[in-house]
């Protein structure tokens, strides 16, 4: 039966699914958001997550590569090391406050993020990754993206912006498979966590692939989401706060 609340977030998955996989995400961060200021307990936010994120990042992953925005050189070291730590981090489980904690600084993490590069500078010429600390960053990357059901996205593409390692849609390519491949190693790690994934979930899945399918049109096409973005910041601020503070 489908009550306001569930069509609420279903509201909210489309809206964060469309930002965010317009940058080549898949809104994992903002789906947790929604679902803390909704009030669900976090056994069933970090599943539910995970889910969303497989929808959204797989139709991300498909339409960057299929326009070349893609690299297998700077995916495949970061990855390689990621998936094991996404796994293991999957299949740790948290005391609720800790997890709420974990998820609330990534929140934050993510705000500041949107915020700070909503207006993305001109790109530059990318520089060669260097292996070790791909190798490196990719653990720790999964491994946080296991426990708390963020796909990684919002950690690796500022690292891969800021270092000047790739260019703006290489890197949101490059992060949209980062955050697939995490999101299913962060799921089969703690496979009996599906059972706790609400049966709304047919409805959220339907509106964070229509999102996805909206958002990556939006970033081939390079159409600004600046206010927007911001927006969605306050917004991640709201929730990560009112997780941290729980």
């Amino acid at each position: 039966m489908l009550t306001a609340e569930v069509i609420v977030l279903a509201a909210a998955v489309f809206v964060m699914a469309s930002l965010y996989s317009s940058v080549g995400h898949a809104g994992a961060s903002g789906y947790l958001a929604a679902m803390a200021l909704a009030g669900l307990a976090p056994a069933v936010m970090k599943p539910t997550a995970l889910t969303l994120n497989i929808l959204v990042a797989l139709i991300a992953a498909t339409r960057f590569y299929r326009a070349g925005h893609f690299s297998w050189r700077i995916f495949l070291p970061f990855a390689l090391s990621s998936i094991p730590f996404a796994f293991i981090g999957g299949a740790l489980t948290l005391p609720g406050s800790v997890y709420q904690k974990l998820v609330g600084l990534a929140l934050l993490f993510a705000s500041f993020r949107l915020w700070m590069h909503a207006s993305a500078p001109a790109d530059a010429e990318a520089r060669p990754v260097p292996l070790p600390a791909a190798i490196a960053l990719g653990a720790a990357i999964g491994l946080l993206s296991g426990i708390t059901g963020v796909g990684g996205g919002i950690f690796l593409s500022p690292i891969l912006l800021l270092a000047g390692w790739a260019e703006t849609r290489r890197a949101a390519g490059v992060a949209a498979a980062f955050i697939l491949v995490n999101s299913v190693a962060g799921l089969a790690g703690h496979v009996a966590s599906v059972r706790m994934v609400p049966d709304s979930i047919n409805l959220w899945g339907a509106a964070a692939m229509a999102g996805g399918l909206v958002g990556t049109e939006l970033g081939r096409r390079r159409l600004a989401t600046v206010t927007l973005r911001r927006v969605l910041s306050a917004v991640l601020v709201v929730a990560g706060l009112k997780m941290m503070l729980a």
